[in-house]
């Protein structure tokens, strides 16, 4: 049984890296307002740029450094359009997401499905890897599993609740005007955390293609950017709470493996569907079940909203 959670476990935190990573670029993009819907082609990108990197260079760091570049690089066009020429949010997000999947599978193409010759392998951590189930989960991975789960959140809750910037950018998602008329920079703020949140994007895409799943191929993404964008919804827009839904997502897809693996008698089509039924059960349920969770995921007020500096 032991065995049996460890390695579930295991499977949970590898996976979730991937959606967690995500979601916590897109929890700092909506604090400030704007909604990002191009994650999925930013991944995508950000995973072939990333196979390329490494194959060119002999190191996944620069493969996971040219990710992030471009993630950034790409949310930043977004960001223009979106933030600084105000253009609709959702259409600019999905048109990212649409030019990101054709670019990748057109950069992508000559490494198509070719195995990786330098990836993120497992450096289990001495001492902290020998500790019962989650010792090889956390510690017996690879060198970026640890920092996902709480370097990343504890760094973005820190600035997001304990910092008077952190205020700033909160105000700038929920009444851009009132900050604007104390003098916070709107548009600044908006646009950079855009593009920041666009470079984890692009960082999930990379750890999805060199850690996970350590080749490329079009398609691989498979809707992840989507469930990311989900997960934020349901953390109620917190870094912690992100992190942590990306995790619970990775353990249901380890579960789908499981039953693959054990021949649970399910066609194998409905257990690959589980993270995505999960991504409804979780986002529907708990609103329904529970009244208060509809305060505890209510979205920033200028979510979505361009900002006129007439408009009062």
């Amino acid at each position: 049984m032991i065995m049996l959670l460890t390695g579930l476990l295991t499977t949970a935190a590898l996976a979730g890296g991937v959606l967690s990573l995500a979601a916590l670029g897109e929890v700092l993009a909506e604090r400030v307002g704007v909604t990002d819907l191009g994650v999925e082609g930013l991944m995508s990108i950000g995973a072939a740029t990333a196979a390329l990197a490494a194959i060119a260079s002999g190191s996944p760091w620069v493969g996971l450094l040219a990710a992030i570049c471009v993630g950034a690089a790409g949310a930043a066009a977004f960001a223009f359009a979106a933030v600084v020429m105000r253009a609709n949010q959702v259409l600019c997000g999905l048109a990212t997401t649409f030019l990101g999947l054709g670019l990748s599978a057109t950069i992508g193409h000559s490494v198509a499905g070719l195995p990786l010759p330098v990836t993120f392998g497992p450096e289990p951590v001495p001492l902290l890897s020998s500790i019962p189930v989650i010792g090889p989960a956390f510690f017996g991975q690879n060198l970026l599993v640890f920092p996902i789960y709480l370097v990343l959140p504890a760094l973005l809750h820190m600035l997001l609740f304990h910092t008077r910037h952190g205020l700033n950018m909160r105000a700038v998602g929920e009444n851009p005007a009132a900050a604007d008329a104390v003098g916070v920079p709107v548009q600044a703020i908006r646009f950079w955390y855009t593009v920041l949140g666009g470079a984890f994007a692009g960082a999930a895409g990379a750890y999805l293609s060199l850690a996970v799943i350590p080749s490329w191929s079009e398609g691989m993404v498979s809707g992840r950017g989507w469930i990311a964008v989900a997960l934020v919804i349901f953390s109620g827009y917190r870094p912690f709470n992100a992190a942590g839904a990306g995790l619970l997502f990775g353990l249901i897809s380890a579960i789908g493996f499981l039953g693959q693996a054990r021949g649970w008698p399910i066609a194998a089509p409905v257990l690959n569907m589980l993270p995505y039924l999960g991504t409804l059960a979780f986002i529907i349920l708990p609103v329904v079940l529970w009244k208060r969770m509809r305060r505890a995921m209510a979205a920033p007020a200028a979510l979505g909203f361009p900002y006129y500096r007439s408009v009062r």
